[in-house]
């Protein structure tokens, strides 16, 4: 009987490996180069975690099911519900601000396409606490080294802040069930629905055109300025612009100045309460949006006190399809990788112990232990990137030495048993 691997999931071989290794491994530097420190939570949670997040219609998005206890569980669809239990669990009472990141797999039960898949994976940091000002522009700073560091081309950061308009919704007095259906239909770019929303809500045609003239403003901070006479009356929202100006002055501080201000974004979730930005690369189409994140408030989920977060998830995949689609290259592994070869199988406890001393100064070593012949060695080398072949003859036996060939220059020297390490080291 044949089998297969389940609908909506992938293997990973070793050249995918090693671009995934590489990809995740520059993430993990940028984040812990400003403070950040890791955390882990379950795969699987309690269904309402989400439920009471997202409401009950996630259900068909999840995989849920009872265990043998009866109890309702969902294999986690994202990371941010996870980290506000992990944080009202047990994180309340340390000292703000909490500077956390996470990388792990999702699982969503939707239909596979083009950069969507049932098995995902996610990178994520929260900031938990602290100056808000400060941690946003921080982490729009560190969206752009990290993706600076990964080498993607033409990515652009575009930055808003719902504050803005939510605050004429409220003072239109717009219920909360229907400021989030005219987000929603912000998010979606569905006009349309937008402008019966609004019909519905009884907005007059001059306050459409300031919402109108709100979701249109793109470019740099100085754009700010051409809504603002337009605020005056919106106490909440100019309260709101201001403060986004103040994070795109210390974003600029950060040294990054090429964002995109872009106050259509809404993200289309209830939680966030403030700044949001997503992150584009054009050329994946339309699955272009790689990050997206924000401020935001979870915990009010826990009955907890209120702690205002900011946070963003890498969608893993994507920045790996990036690369795929802008030809990236991962630099050259120039760490030393050893294959131990001994001529005959007479002489494996040798090449045994030598392969230990290799190890236990941290060189990566194979061996061959099937007594293949020199040639298919050789061959078994290039085919796994080793630079190094260290050939155990009788001679090499009698001598206390070894035969040592560099496969990528072809040179071969002979080399004692005590300077192996400093020769392949140099």
């Amino acid at each position: 009987m044949e089998f297969k691997k389940p609908r909506g999931t992938r293997d990973f071989l070793f050249e995918d490996m090693i671009e995934r290794k590489y990809v995740e491994h520059t993430i993990r530097q940028v984040v812990e180069n400003y403070g950040f420190k890791e955390i882990k939570t379950p795969i699987f949670e309690d269904l309402e975690l989400f439920t009471t997040k997202s409401g009950e219609g996630i259900k068909g998005e999840l995989y849920h099911f009872k265990d043998k206890g009866e109890r309702d569980l969902a294999l986690r669809p994202e990371l941010t519900a996870s980290v506000a239990r992990l944080y009202n669990n047990n994180l309340q009472k340390t000292v703000k601000p909490l500077k956390m990141y996470y990388f792990g797999s999702c699982f969503r039960y939707e239909r596979p396409q083009a950069g969507r898949f049932r098995q995902f994976w996610q990178f994520g940091v929260e900031v938990i606490g602290g100056t808000s000002i400060y941690n946003e522009a921080e982490l729009i700073a560190m969206v752009n080294e990290i993706l600076s560091k990964l080498k993607i081309n033409n990515y652009e950061i575009a930055i808003g802040h719902l504050g803005i308009i939510k605050g004429v919704l409220t003072k239109l007095g717009i219920d909360s069930e229907h400021q989030t259906k005219i987000i929603a239909s912000i998010d979606k770019e569905d006009y349309d629905l937008l402008n019966q929303l609004l019909n519905d809500c009884e907005v007059t045609d001059e306050n459409k055109d300031i919402i109108t003239s709100i979701i249109n403003v793109q470019g740099n901070r100085n754009d700010l300025n051409t809504i603002k006479p337009l605020l005056e009356d919106f106490e909440e929202s100019l309260e709101a612009l201001n403060e986004l100006d103040n994070i795109l002055e210390i974003v600029e501080v950060f040294g990054f100045e090429d964002y995109n201000v872009k106050l259509s974004i809404a993200r289309g979730l209830d939680y966030y309460t403030g700044l949001v930005f997503e992150v584009y690369v054009p050329d994946l189409g339309a699955e272009k949006q790689i990050t997206g994140g924000g401020t935001y408030n979870l915990m009010s989920l826990f009955d907890s006190e209120e702690v205002e977060s900011t946070g963003f998830a890498i969608g893993f995949d994507r920045v790996m399809e990036a690369y795929h689609r802008q030809n990236i290259e991962i630099p050259q592994n120039t760490t030393p990788k050893a294959l131990v070869v001994p001529i005959k199988k007479d002489f494996v406890k040798e090449s045994i112990n030598i392969a230990q001393i290799l190890r236990n100064n941290n060189i990566v070593t194979d061996i061959d232990l099937k007594g293949k012949k020199l040639k298919k060695n050789l061959s078994y080398a290039n085919t796994h990137d080793i630079n190094k072949v260290i050939i155990i003859g009788q001679n090499e036996i009698e001598t206390e030495t070894v035969t040592i060939k560099d496969m990528n220059t072809g040179e071969q020297n002979t080399v004692k048993n005590s300077e192996i390490i400093k020769y392949i080291r140099n």
